[in-house]
Order: C-alpha cells, then structure tokens, then sequence
C-alpha cells in the first residue's frame, strides 16, 4: 500500500470531501465503524494509521487522541452486526440465540456510540492520563 501511495490518494479523497476538523472526525469515525463490522482489530489498526494519522495531524490532532478513537471505533464496531465477531463469541459462549441478543443490546450499542463521540470531541477525555504525567 505505501509503495502504491495508496495512504496518500485514500487521504487526499478523504480531505476533499471535508476541510473541517469535525467532519474529518465524523467521516473517520463511520469509515472505522463500517469496517470494524466486517475486519478484526489488528489488521484494521495496521491498514487505517497510516492513511488516517496523517491526516489528523494536519487538523492539529494529539496521537494518543487519534489512537484513542480509532481502537474505540474499532472495538465498537467488532461488536455490532452483522459480524461483529466479538457479540458472536459472546452468544456462543451463552448459549443463545444472537436474534435474541440484538434488541437487548441496542441501549448499550446507543450509550456506547454517545461516549465515542464525548471522547473524540472533548480531546481532554482522552489526554487526561497523559496530560497529568505530562507524558
């Protein structure tokens, strides 16, 4: 991939279509939902960094604040369905139905999404730790 550019074509596609902070981050945040339903977290982490860090720091965007939204976005969306493979291993290891799962879970798939927004738009959320040690 960077040999091709690809990190540099899926960026300059990324910043055409917003030129805001805001939307960078909305945009960023569904792109890693949708694709932490259907890839696992690693090989995700591994294809989205290069194409997305380098972005975000253009929009003048901490690391460890970028790090922190896309492993939370990842992690949510390796829970959601369709595959999300966590929820199946979750129902498996119940013994339950995942059709009898999904409705209950709604609440929490909501609270969960609230709460990736609150840490990817209030950046001390996230630098809390770090900003405290001075790291």
């Amino acid at each position: 991939m960077s040999y091709l550019g690809l990190p540099e074509l899926i960026g300059n596609g990324l910043l055409s279509v917003t030129e805001s902070s805001i939307g960078f981050i909305l945009v960023m945040i569904l792109i890693l939902l949708a694709c932490g339903t259907f890839m696992d977290i690693t090989p995700a982490v591994l294809i989205f960094t290069p194409i997305f860090l380098p972005i975000s720091q253009t929009f003048g965007m901490d690391p460890v604040h970028f790090g922190m939204i896309l492993c939370f976005a990842l992690c949510i969306g390796n829970m959601t369905p369709p595959v999300g493979s966590a929820l199946f291993v979750g129902t498996s290891v119940a013994n339950v139905r995942i059709e009898d799962v999904i409705g209950t879970l709604i609440p929490y798939f909501i609270a969960v999404i609230i709460v990736l927004l609150l840490v990817a738009f209030i950046p001390q959320i996230s630098l809390l730790l770090p900003n405290l040690f001075n790291l």
